[in-house]
């Protein structure tokens, strides 16, 4: 853990497009209540295959014009150069620094038509051959490995390969197991992995979409945290508490360890990410103590 507390700490929030008029202004409303506690940027997903790719590029670019800045997620899979490379001149005539570079998941029925690049590390390595240094491109990190991993080895490998093309930090995948993340650390600065990676934070709102997102993703749920939302049942009130508390007690482990910020999947909604930013002080970064 100690590289990491070399790193100056951000803040940063992400959302994904919405897919209604409705949707949309909603998400103008929640992205103007987290504007409000000056986070270092947004970011905005990108469905399976550039199945959204409209509406991430207009979400972007409204975001950005309105004054904080905002990093698009980009993935490879499905995709073509021609279309990545008009995304990336897109993004940078518009002011984009940032951007999440991603394999990205085939939507169905596309079967084996995984384009041109089909592994994150070969994405960043077409954009830094592209774009040069303009873009901070983040990249992936999956503290309990990623679902579709060989064995935990080759998953480190992988993680190495997008640090050596070319990424300049990492975002987790969530996790409420802190050991994991810890354990992570340990075993890429053993291999010589020396850039800023941010915990991915997921509040907790819904046990039933939790466990469906949990299963899709590799997260682990510990088992006394699943005990206890199965013992809410359809007590909305008492979920949200106790998520409250478990995510504000870990993010406070998360910090004072010193982890380089904090990266919440608000999932479009402003509360309960907003609990837990507000229980840890984060308004005043100058005075955290942790």
């Amino acid at each position: 853990m100690q590289s990491q507390k070399q790193f100056k700490r951000r803040f940063s929030f992400e959302f994904f497009p919405p897919k209604t008029p409705q949707g949309k202004e909603k998400l103008q409303v929640v992205r103007d209540e987290l504007a409000r506690r000056k986070p270092d940027f947004f970011s905005v997903t990108y469905g399976a295959g550039g199945s959204t790719q409209e509406r991430t590029i207009d979400t972007v670019l409204t975001f950005q014009d309105q004054g904080i800045a905002t990093a698009p997620h980009l993935s490879c899979v499905g995709s073509t150069k021609e279309t990545i490379t008009e995304l990336l001149d897109l993004y940078k005539e518009n002011g984009v620094t940032r951007i999440v570079a991603l394999r990205g998941d085939l939507p169905s029925g596309m079967g084996g038509s995984a384009g041109e690049l089909k592994y994150a590390n070969e994405l960043v390595a077409f954009i830094r051959e592209h774009s040069g240094e303009h873009f901070n491109l983040e990249v992936a990190a999956y503290p309990e490995f990623h679902p579709q991993a060989a064995s935990a080895e080759a998953d480190l490998l992988n993680f190495k390969k997008k640090v050596d093309a070319g990424a300049n930090s990492a975002i987790t995948q969530y996790f409420f197991n802190v050991d994991a993340y810890f354990y992570f650390i340990d075993r890429i600065e053993a291999l010589g992995i020396n850039i800023p990676v941010v915990p991915g934070i997921m509040p907790i709102t819904n046990f039933s979409n939790l466990v469906r997102f949990s299963d899709m993703c590799g997260a682990e749920i510990p088992r006394w945290i699943k005990k206890q939302l199965e013992a809410y049942a359809d007590d909305t009130d008492s979920i949200l508490k106790f998520g409250e508390e478990v995510v504000t007690r870990m993010c406070e482990t998360l910090l004072k360890e010193g982890v380089p910020g904090l990266h919440f999947y608000t999932m479009n909604q402003s509360a309960p990410t907003l609990a837990v930013w507000d229980n840890l002080g984060l308004s005043d970064k100058e005075k955290i103590t942790f």
